[in-house]
């Protein structure tokens, strides 16, 4: 075991999960009111509704693969009669199916914030970097799971990068293990890390934010801007009676007369 190899495989991924943590704690802290997407939907929604869809609901379906193939070790999945044949059956299809969705709903919400003009000034930098990371995690991602286990002869993961993965939270990562891994397996794995240590600084922090009392909340009202499609009709004025004189009330002098009297 080499000082890279320790440095690679300890150091770093240790560090990211340290900032990952405490730069959660500190954004909550310190900038609550920053907590948001800031969402762009406002400035334009056609585009956003398919690629929302399509990258959320990839990016579930590949999350659930990770936990399935990164947390649960080989054993527990053959306890219950899945074998590495089936096992490698499914994931690969899964992932691929899922890889893809969430491919398509990246690049579509890319060309939507690179394309569109007002959403575009709304970019920030630390936008620009969590967009480059995480379009290179896609990227090795999905050359992992479609070259490496659709086309190439296929790599059983869960021997390797799994148990040093669940050896970080034991104290115990296998630094030989993960060491001898693919490039690809390699790099898609410190760009995962270098993504949780961007996550407190970005809008990613919005993954926490779970709607609870949206259900119970009052509904929002909206109303459309009223039209006006003809002109308003014109009401004539009503012009007062004139004030009765004294002859008309019985002989009593009027209002005006009584003061001129005086």
């Amino acid at each position: 075991m080499s000082r890279l190899d320790v440095l690679l495989w300890i150091a770093v991924p240790y560090v990211c999960l340290a900032v990952f943590a405490v730069g959660h704690a500190w954004r909550l802290r310190t900038g609550r009111l920053s907590w948001t997407t800031r969402s762009t939907q406002i400035l334009e929604s056609r585009l956003l509704r398919p690629g929302v869809l399509l990258f959320h609901g990839g990016l579930l379906a590949v999350i659930g693969g990770h936990v399935l193939g990164v947390l649960v070790p080989a054993s527990a999945t053959e306890a219950v009669g899945v074998d590495e044949h089936l096992y490698h059956t499914v994931s690969v299809a899964a992932g691929t199916t899922a890889g893809t969705a969430m491919t398509a709903g990246f690049l579509l919400l890319l060309f939507r914030r690179t394309s569109v003009p007002r959403v575009r000034r709304t970019t920030t930098a630390t936008d620009k970097l969590t967009y480059a990371v995480l379009g290179l995690v896609i990227l090795t991602g999905m050359y992992a799971t479609v070259g490496e286990n659709l086309l190439g002869g296929g790599y059983d993961y869960r021997e390797t990068v799994a148990p040093w993965f669940r050896g970080l939270f034991t104290l115990d990562p296998a630094v030989a293990e993960m060491a001898g891994a693919p490039l690809v397996y390699q790099a898609h794995a410190l760009l995962v890390f270098g993504l949780y240590a961007l996550w407190p600084f970005s809008r990613l922090v919005h993954a926490w934010s779970v709607p609870v009392r949206f259900v119970t909340r009052a509904p929002v009202l909206y109303r459309r801007r009223a039209t006006a499609t003809r002109p308003a009709p014109v009401v004539p004025l009503r012009v007062a009676p004139p004030v009765a004189t004294g002859s008309s009330n019985g002989g009593a002098p009027s209002v005006p007369e009584r003061v001129a009297q005086a």
